[in-house]
């Protein structure tokens, strides 16, 4: 009885993982939701990707119109034709329209109901409130500067103004325009302020627009010392010179304008077809 016993327990015991893995199979066929989730993993990195690099593709289309309006190669009251840009940039009319009212809210560009997008043309009266809101900022922007600078900072600055210098060297205005622009950017972005750098950004691009409508021909729009003066005031943490000297930098600027002209308004039409 107990050999039998002892032989009967091998017996039993290996019939029971029979019936466990047959029992557990149906659970074995229950589990494809882990793998799915697994599979949808790389589905949402390949999704994330994609997106990022649309956005990539939006922002060089947008700095490659902001650049261009910076350095004078689009000029105020160009049209920007949306079928030519589809065509150069390979990108979608969706896109573009995504560029062009971005533009159009730094007031860059202005969109005209039935006939497109226009690089945007201030006016006069629109200069002087651009000049007037940047004497009230970049003064207090650059006197913060000075107090918190640091000698890493002073160091960019002045690589900075070295490439002005080549720029001015080899003749290239265009990059000199955008280059001095970029200058008064950088200042912001070193002060720390993110709100004061995005309203300095827009404001640094519109005066380039200015420029182009309202140049005085042989007036310098940047005097090539004044950059230099304000970084050394910045250097040697003098912000009440620090900030002099910008307001004077930027009544400079305006002052190498031809802001004394008119707008145009409406024609008279009656001293036109006037017969006396």
């Amino acid at each position: 009885m107990a050999t039998t016993s002892k032989k009967a327990a091998p017996g039993a015991a290996a019939k029971t993982p029979r019936r466990a893995a047959t029992k557990a199979a149906p659970k074995a066929a229950t589990k494809p939701v882990p793998k799915a989730a697994a599979n949808a993993a790389p589905d949402d990195e390949t999704g994330q990707e994609g997106a990022a690099s649309e956005a990539s593709a939006t922002e060089a289309i947008y700095l490659s119109l902001l650049y261009a309006i910076m350095e004078h190669r689009l000029l105020a009251g160009t049209k920007l034709v949306e079928e030519r840009l589809c065509e150069v940039t390979g990108a979608s009319r969706a896109r573009i329209r995504q560029v062009f009212a971005r533009l159009a809210h730094e007031k860059l560009v202005t969109l005209v109901p039935n006939r497109g997008a226009f690089v945007s043309s201030p006016s006069v009266d629109e200069a002087r409130e651009v000049f007037q809101a940047r004497r009230v900022v970049e003064p207090a922007l650059a006197a913060e500067l000075a107090q918190r600078a640091t000698p890493a900072k002073v160091r960019s600055l002045r690589r900075h103004a070295m490439e002005e210098d080549n720029a001015r060297a080899r003749g290239d205005r265009a990059a000199m325009i955008r280059l001095s622009g970029e200058f008064h950017i950088l200042l912001a972005e070193m002060a720390g302020n993110a709100i004061l750098e995005k309203l300095i950004r827009e404001m640094v691009s519109l005066t380039c627009l200015i420029i182009t409508l309202y140049d005085r021909p042989g007036a310098p729009a940047c005097a090539e010392h004044e950059h230099r003066q304000l970084i050394d005031a910045i250097e040697q943490r003098d912000a009440a010179r620090a900030s002099a000297l910008m307001a004077e930098h930027l009544e400079h600027i305006e002052g190498s304008l031809d802001l004394s002209m008119p707008d145009s308004g409406a024609p008279d039409f009656y001293s036109i077809f006037s017969k006396g």
